[in-house]
């Protein structure tokens, strides 16, 4: 795997006891889990971004 996709699912598994926090009404923790989303969304633009390089054989930049 990929670094990228390594630090991805880290993310996504440090976020869970703060979405079962959230469930439950913890406002702070809904802060945290919208603070994790965002990483995830830019994590996942990296890997797009990996991906796309690999795919075209590592001619973009």
């Amino acid at each position: 795997m990929t670094e990228n996709y390594d630090r991805l699912c880290a993310i996504i598994e440090d976020a869970r006891a703060d979405v079962e926090k959230a469930s439950g009404g913890n406002k702070a923790a809904t802060a945290r889990v919208r603070k994790a989303m965002q990483a995830v969304k830019a994590t996942a633009q990296d890997i797009r971004k990996e991906m796309l390089e690999l795919r075209d054989g590592g001619a973009a930049s």
